[in-house]
């Protein structure tokens, strides 16, 4: 099947009120696994490639390629996504590569500087029909806009999507990255107000750290991409540890990285149900 574009799956799950799952890509078996689980419940999913995942592999094309492969393999729509880009160059990479959603981060920077950034983004990848997520605010290290407290107002987020005339917009209502425990509280009232404020689909990062109930009562408030990533790592990483403690003499990668796909695939499937609602 051909890769999928954001603007069908984000664009109708924002109409229709639903919840899309992005999940984090790091190795070839996190991608085979997410489309796996994907295929299970017949949902389109974004798989998507960080920065921080394209350094570890010396460069984007060895994971990106990969991805694309998969996606392009599967049953369901797939969206390949590059997330958290702060490097320019890397966004042209990732749409010569393929993709067909990039997210550029130019967050750390001033307000005028990251809509007049965002915005050159914007129209190069316009220009080659790949759609364009931002987000607005400090990011310092892996907290600053998703740190505790920290909020992102409707009046300014509907200033930056005009501005820029990016297609979906990350932001700060009480989320945090890399939680590994799910006890994080969501401003619900602050989702519906951006929700009505911004004419874009909303994207939650850091879900890993908010509950089921608490995801699905977020969608139902408004917000559409829904990123997790750490969560499913503390899944492959539980299921590698617990077959290599009840297999010692094993050392093929093969079955223990097999035992951590599957267990990967069984709570991707759970995950997209969260999201979505069923």
């Amino acid at each position: 099947m051909p890769l999928a574009s954001s603007a069908d799956v984000l664009g109708a799950a924002k109409t229709a009120g639903r919840g899309i799952g992005a999940f984090n890509v790091i190795q070839l078996e996190h991608a085979e696994a997410l489309a796996a689980g994907a295929e299970r419940t017949a949902s389109p999913i974004i798989l998507q490639i960080s920065e921080n995942a394209a350094k570890y592999h010396g460069a984007l094309d060895p994971i990106g390629l990969a991805t694309v492969a998969v996606a392009r393999a599967a049953s369901v729509p797939v969206v390949v996504h590059l997330d958290h880009a702060t490097d320019e160059a890397l966004v042209d990479r990732a749409i010569e590569l393929g993709f067909t959603s990039v997210m550029f981060d130019a967050s750390a920077l001033d307000y005028d500087e990251n809509v007049s950034r965002t915005a050159d983004v914007v129209r190069r990848a316009h220009t080659a029909g790949v759609w364009v997520e931002a987000e607005l605010g400090e990011i310092g290290g892996k907290d600053g806009v998703h740190a505790p407290g920290v909020r992102t107002d409707p009046a300014e987020a509907a200033e930056f999507v005009a501005a820029t005339g990016v297609d979906a917009l990350a932001v700060a209502v009480g989320s945090s990255h890399a939680m590994t425990t799910r006890d994080a509280a969501l401003d619900f009232d602050r989702i519906s107000a951006l929700a009505q404020a911004v004419s874009v689909p909303l994207v939650l990062h850091g879900s890993s750290g908010v509950a089921d109930a608490d995801i699905t009562r977020a969608v139902r408030a408004g917000l559409t991409k829904i990123n997790i990533a750490t969560h499913l790592n503390v899944t492959l990483t539980a299921a590698l540890r617990r077959y290599l403690d009840e297999n010692p003499s094993v050392v093929d990668p093969r079955k223990y990285l097999g035992a951590g796909r599957a267990a990967l695939a069984d709570e991707t499937a759970r995950l997209i149900g969260v999201i979505s609602g069923r």
